[in-house]
Parts: structure tokens; sequence; C-alpha cells
């Protein structure tokens, strides 16, 4: 099979994609309306897959405030998936809810991704009052046979 070659990325290219990365997380906390009426208490939906991280905030009665996703703040391929991923999604969401004012949260969590604990984490670690966790992944009462699992 020969010998595979290993690409190194240097100094440079690392610090052009923490720029990217930075530039993407500032156009993403950037809120319309920050003006509007102030939410205090608030929901916010982890959604963690295998193969990304979702975030949603929303008020009391369901309302979308604001949402971001490893996607979204551009992650690729498998970094998606990854908890430094959604660590710095739990960033620009933690930046939304504080222009709109919002202080007690509820988490919701959903999936059984790498990013589920750290997004918990990351948001116990942004002062928000957090009032209950709940997990709501779906797991089924002797359903259909699940897929084979995946041997790498």
């Amino acid at each position: 099979m020969g010998k595979k070659k290993i690409i190194e990325k240097t100094e440079e290219e690392l610090l052009k994609e923490k720029e990217k990365l930075e530039a993407t997380m500032g156009k993403a906390a950037a809120i319309k309306g920050a003006g509007s009426k102030k939410i205090e208490t608030g929901r916010v939906y982890i959604n963690a897959s295998y193969n990304n991280t979702i975030i949603t905030a929303t008020d009391r009665a369901g309302n979308v405030i604001a949402w971001a996703s490893s996607g979204s703040l551009g992650f690729s391929g498998p970094k998606k998936a990854t908890p430094f991923a959604s660590s710095k999604v739990v960033a620009v969401i933690s930046e939304k809810l504080r222009k709109v004012g919002l202080s007690n949260i509820e988490i919701i969590v959903k999936g059984v991704g790498a990013g589920r604990d750290s997004a918990i984490r990351a948001l116990a670690q942004q002062k928000f009052n957090i009032l209950s966790i709940k997990d709501v992944t779906p797991i089924p009462h002797n359903g259909p046979r699940p897929p084979k699992v995946r041997r790498v």
C-alpha cells in the first residue's frame, strides 16, 4: 500500500483558520432587533447527533429567539461533531441571549452525540441561572431492528 503522508498545518494556516472561525462567530452573533422586548426565562434545546450539534433558544411559548449549529459556524465534516465545536456554538448562542436579556434557562437535551456534555458544561460556565436539565432522547420500546453498528 505504500507510505501515507501526514500533512501538518503551518502556524500561518492555523492562524488563518482561527481568524476565519472568529469572523463567522461574529457574524452569527449579530442579532436583529436587539432592542425588542426583554425575555427573562427561556428554553435551550441541544440536539447532539453523531454528525452535528444544533442549539436552539426559545421563549416559554416556544417562539425561536436564536439558533446556531456547528455547521453554521464554519465547521465541516467530522469537525462538526466535536465537543470543541459545540462549545463554540454555546458561546454564540449565549451572546445572542445576553442581548435579548435572557437570564433563566431550562436545558432540554436530545441525542447521543459527542457535543452533548460539553454544551451543557459550556452553558453552565456562561453564568446563566439553570432551572432544569431534561433529557428527551427517544428510546424505542422494542420497535424495528436498528441498523448494524459501523465498524471503522
